[in-house]
């Protein structure tokens, strides 16, 4: 008999299409099944932020605050969760003070419970103002720790990192292994330290990309967390979740019993496996066995399959392995960042640009250079000194907290979108995506919109459009030594579909 149970979140809205599909499930083919997800008795369920937000006007043509309140309508006894950069909130830079309040305000309006807020460097400056916020209006802030293993991160820096947060007001820490690289016994280690000195509930999320995540969220559960996240089995497993029946199987008549019923969640999982393979096979990223080579490119499962489809569209996957070599690299020289939204994407559109021009730091991007500045944050480590002298010379970086810099947003935004802005969420959306948004409500003033509870289904090119503006230019590649002719750019800002 449970004594215990283990509670669910799952990421089947959210994480679970990003890793493996790269987050083109549109909100029709999500309400279908809206009814028995919302009886299945979750903890909660991951369904909004990361890379979402974005990909809903990018690639969908959808109102991303439209999804969240359609599916709080129809899933109205689950709670809804979400990821919350920090200081980037759902994009990819960090954005103003004013701009965070509102959004965070505006989510909690729409159906939003559970913020989990973290910054890719695990620089808690970058976190506070959102943690104030979720708390001002009410929201559950669960501060996360990007789990990543390299010579400066250590137990004791993540127990301290999460002391921090509980000091700022988290209501429950998450550890994010967002690589899943979280081997079975090292969760046990770090869970049971959080459970013992930080003393608040320990949310556990891993990827199954190297094929012990099942057994890492076991381990997990045995040190005492209190709920993990797992991805039903048609989107789950690889890149994703561990899928959420396995464990709930695994775990029946245990005194972790999670008190599921696994014929509703097969239901689910039947759905979603013809969801899959009718309409977002074209993104499958082709990665169909565990790959333990993930412990040394540390890379999170939308990044992986958002630059497997790029490589592969611009004839340049056979550079993968050269680049997943690169990758750690570049991260040792950048002073071993976890690799998470925005970081997983200078890292590794630097490893890129490094591969394809044949030599390491020929061309530095813009996001190298800010990084290097301090523009992200405090790096865990020192940088290496030979790229901070070729990417910004002889500059001072900058020791403030990186928003401290950004003049506030809102008023700057509404003034720009004008009467294209119908909500306030619209010009929230402005502020985030300038380009998208306008480029959204243009065509949803034409009526050219669908409603939202129709499958936006495109072919592949429309999937694969650039994702941000142009910076520099560089080229595809092919053997048996390619001279770049395809525009970088579109590669290294496709990346940021990543996590």
């Amino acid at each position: 008999m449970a004594t215990n149970p283990l509670k669910i979140c799952d990421t089947i809205l959210r994480d679970a299409h990003q890793s493996l599909l790269a987050t083109r499930m549109s909100t029709g083919l999500m309400l279908p099944i809206t009814e028995k997800l919302d009886r299945v008795g979750y903890y909660s369920v991951e369904m909004w932020g990361g890379a979402t937000f974005d990909s809903a006007m990018r690639f969908l043509q959808e109102d991303p605050w439209e999804r969240l309140r359609v599916l709080r309508e129809r899933m109205p006894h689950t709670k809804f969760q979400m990821l919350l950069r920090g200081q980037n909130i759902v994009g990819y830079r960090h954005y103003a003070d004013d701009v965070v309040e509102a959004f965070v305000r505006l989510a909690i309006k729409n159906g939003i419970d559970i913020f989990r807020i973290f910054d890719a460097l695990n620089d808690v400056r970058n976190m506070q103002w959102a943690m104030q916020c979720v708390k001002k209006y009410g929201g559950h802030v669960q501060g996360a720790i990007c789990y990543t293993i390299s010579p400066v991160h250590t137990l004791d820096s993540f127990v301290e990192t999460a002391l921090e947060l509980k000091a700022l007001g988290a209501d429950s820490i998450c550890v994010k292994d967002m690589a899943g690289i979280a081997t079975p016994y090292a969760a046990y280690e770090l869970t049971n330290a959080l459970k013992e000195r930080v003393g608040l509930p320990v949310h556990f999320h891993t990827h199954d990309t190297a094929g012990f995540g099942l057994a890492t969220l076991l381990k997990a559960a045995e040190a005492g967390a209190d709920i993990v996240d797992t991805a039903i089995s048609s989107l789950g497993g690889g890149t994703a979740q561990p899928p959420t029946e396995s464990l709930v199987a695994t775990l029946q008549g245990t005194e972790r019993d999670t008190g599921l019923d696994l014929f509703l969640l097969t239901d689910i999982a039947a759905y979603f496996r013809d969801v899959r393979t009718k309409y977002l096979a074209r993104f499958e990223t082709g990665l169909t066995t565990a790959d333990v080579r993930v412990l040394l490119y540390q890379m999170p499962g939308g990044m992986i399959s958002n630059l497997i489809s790029q490589l592969r569209q611009q004839n340049a996957e056979h550079r993968w392995e050269e680049v997943i070599a690169e990758l750690p690299r570049v991260r040792e020289d950048m002073g071993y960042p976890p690799l998470v939204t925005p970081t997983s994407q200078i890292v590794g559109t630097q490893a890129v640009v490094n591969v394809l021009m044949g030599e390491r730091y020929k061309i530095i991007s813009q996001e190298v250079k800010d990084y290097c500045r301090g523009m992200y944050g405090r790096p865990p480590a020192p940088l290496n000194p030979e790229l901070v002298k070729k990417a910004i010379g002889d500059e001072e970086p900058i020791t403030c907290r990186p928003g401290d810099l950004v003049e506030p947003g809102m008023e700057k935004a509404r003034a720009e979108i004008g009467d294209l802005a119908e909500s306030e969420e619209d010009i929230v959306s402005y502020a985030l995506f300038p380009q998208q948004a306008r480029e959204f409500f243009e065509l949803r003033r034409a009526g050219r919109v669908a409603p939202i509870t129709e499958p936006r289904i495109f072919p592949a090119e429309k999937a694969a459009a650039p994702a941000a503006q142009p910076k520099t230019a560089l080229a595809a590649s092919r053997p048996p030594r390619p001279q770049p002719s395809y525009p970088l750019w579109r590669l290294a800002n496709r990346m940021r579909e990543g996590r």
